[in-house]
């Protein structure tokens, strides 16, 4: 009898403490996930220079694997599908990021062909489309579908790639977008808010305290690390699915407004915005306005801004891959048929405050000031932005190829569809005679880093464009008008870069071919300058005037275009269209490497509460 009452205080001892030995059973689904990423980890880093297929037979055996991965990533996409803990669903797409990031070349790491054959893609688009899910695990989705779009994506058939291309459910395109936007605008802010703290006169006041040794520590601290993980899913978005395009211009209600969080978020440790997901609150409410007056946005917007920071300084290596990635995704913009219609649609005006470079000659706009536009000309005053602010020692060449090209492919739809855009042109045409100048200025130095004409090149056969198809597109007579006045103002810098080009293609040097192709470009803006300059002097002496006004040579220039002859130039609507593959191939690889490496630096399971472990995981059968 005895023995049954001691059973029986067993049971009822077992009974009453059910809910903390559950509890404590529970809390083992994050220790079973850290354990598999440590071991993954582990023997990766153990066995750097052994085969991947040897690193999958230590795991779990070469003949079992297939089988294993099958159950493990059907158990992940079943969690992550099903009606359940959102943190469950958290601590699985970590793992998924742990796997996929393990080595720093994604392509090498040969356990994600598993991962390629039991696809958790339908997994990511639901989570996006669901906006309580979006809300919550919406960053790490994103940025573990680019990562695994880019698994040996130049050497075999990636599912990933081919099921993206596809994608054209509207809530699942519009949740990436809302991430992508949402993520970006929070650089945004993080931007604005350490630019006016800068400003308020707290580190000039800081610096008579303790003197410049402190404030050289401030002073780095006032950037923000740039997102590239973010801007990758952007690129690898708008370039694969070209549904994605109307994204771009799709105007999301919950952004312009500030809401305040039902709850407050649960703490969670400080790391580089560049590598983690924005805190919550800014997931779950909305994109704080940048702007004076609220009005609503877009992701092309929110895109425009954060380039215009990033591309400010391109001395730093992350700046420098995040300002060329944005100049990508502005060149597959440019050319794309449905997106130039947007960009160009009258009935699409916005005020969009791009953030300009500080600089002595010229004062700080007045945001209010600024006028609603189409957006293609917040492009072009972000391409006009970067063209007067780079000329520099460091001369980022590549950046200003990039920057002129998505200039001509918009010119190109312009002239294509008769679009009569009304842009101050002026800004851009005195913005392209300066690099000119600055080209010539230090010839010597860049040539012996880089071909200089090539950009000469395209730089006059921009000002080719507008004089032989400007008429078709230039918003008003006048404006052409206006675009002979600057080159007959500025013909000295013109007679000065002929003078160059003739000198180097006569002799037998390495520039000969590329100098003779600049030469032969200036054959209409030499016509011009010495028809009309003859004119002009002509003009003045009659009429003695030491110094005509704007109006004065205008007045000469439209009484003497019938005499003017100009030959036809061939090719100049024509361009080279985009091709990752073929060309940026080596760019992609080492900034997902980079990626990689910072994803995995920052990776942690322990921002997850203990206390919303507890909380959800108690109700898991």
């Amino acid at each position: 009898m005895a023995q049954v009452e001691k059973r029986g205080g067993l049971l009822r001892k077992s009974s009453a403490s059910k809910k903390p030995l559950k509890e404590k059973v529970v809390l083992m689904y994050d220790e079973i996930f850290m354990t598999l990423c440590a071991l993954i980890r582990g023997v990766h880093q153990k066995n750097k220079s052994t085969s991947g297929f040897d690193i999958i037979n230590m795991l779990m055996g070469f003949d079992k694997a297939e089988l294993c991965m099958k159950n493990l990533m059907e158990s992940l996409d079943s969690l992550l599908c099903a009606e359940g803990s959102e943190s469950l669903k958290s601590l699985c797409l970590k793992l998924l990021l742990c796997l996929v990031t393990v080595t720093d070349n994604i392509s090498q790491n040969t356990i994600l062909e598993y991962v390629m054959i039991n696809s958790i893609f339908e997994a990511i688009l639901q989570i996006l489309s669901h906006p309580p899910s979006r809300r919550e695990h919406g960053y790490d989705a994103v940025v573990l579908l680019a990562l695994l779009v880019n698994y040996r994506k130049y050497e075999s058939v990636n599912p990933y790639i081919v099921k993206l291309s596809i994608v054209d459910d509207e809530a699942t395109l519009n949740g990436m977008g809302l991430v992508i936007a949402q993520a970006l605008s929070e650089y945004n802010r993080q931007y604005k808010d350490k630019e006016e703290e800068h400003q308020s006169g707290f580190f000039s006041a800081l610096t008579n305290m303790v003197g410049s040794m402190f404030i050289a520590d401030a002073h780095e601290k006032i950037s923000v690390q740039t997102n590239e993980a973010i801007l990758l899913a952007l690129y690898e978005a708008v370039h694969l699915n070209r549904n994605f395009i109307t994204v771009l211009a799709q105007s999301h209600p919950e952004m312009g407004l500030v809401t305040t969080p039902v709850s407050p978020a649960p703490t969670t440790p400080v790391t580089p915005l560049g590598t983690t997901p924005p805190s919550s609150d800014v997931i779950s409410s909305v994109e704080l306005p940048l702007d004076a007056d609220v009005q609503t946005s877009n992701l092309l917007i929110t895109f425009l801004k954060y380039s215009s920071i990033v591309m400010q300084d391109t001395k730093d290596e992350h700046r420098l891959h995040s300002g060329k990635l944005c100049l990508i995704i502005l060149t597959c913009i440019a050319e794309d048929q449905y997106a130039n219609a947007f960009l160009h649609d009258d009935n699409m005006n916005f005020r969009v405050n791009l953030h300009r470079m500080p600089m002595r000659h010229r004062k700080k706009a007045a945001d209010k000031n600024l006028p609603c536009r189409p957006l293609v000309c917040a492009v072009l005053d972000l391409m006009v932005e970067f063209i007067v602010t780079h000329m520099m020692k460091e001369f980022p060449m590549d950046l200003y190829v990039r920057c002129i090209q998505v200039v001509h492919k918009l010119l190109c739809y312009q002239k294509k569809c008769r679009v009569r855009l009304h842009y101050t042109w002026r800004e851009l045409w005195s913005a392209l005679i300066n690099l000119l100048k600055f080209l010539m200025s230090n010839e010597t130095v860049l040539l012996a880093k880089h071909n200089i004409f090539t950009l000469a090149l395209m730089i006059v056969n921009l000002f080719n464009m507008f004089i032989t198809y400007g008429d078709t597109f230039l918003p008003t007579p006048s404006s052409y008008d206006e675009l002979y006045y600057e080159i007959i103002r500025m013909h000295q810098s013109f007679d000065n870069l002929y003078s160059m080009v003739l000198r180097l293609s006569t002799n037998a040097g390495q520039w000969k071919e590329a100098a003779s192709k600049v030469t032969h470009a200036l054959v209409n803006i030499r016509a011009i300058i010495n028809h009309f300059n003859p004119k002009i002097e002509s003009y003045a002496a009659v009429n003695h005037i030491s110094q005509l006004s704007e109006e004065q040579v205008l007045e000469v220039v439209r009484a003497n275009y019938d005499t003017l002859t100009l030959k036809l130039q061939d090719g100049l609507d024509q361009y080279e269209r985009y091709s990752e593959q073929h060309k940026e191939a080596a760019f992609f690889k080492e900034l997902v490497r980079s990626i990689s490496t910072n994803v995995r630096r920052n990776l942690a399971f322990h921002t997850l509460s203990q206390e919303v472990l507890l909380k959800e995981f108690s109700t898991i059968s």
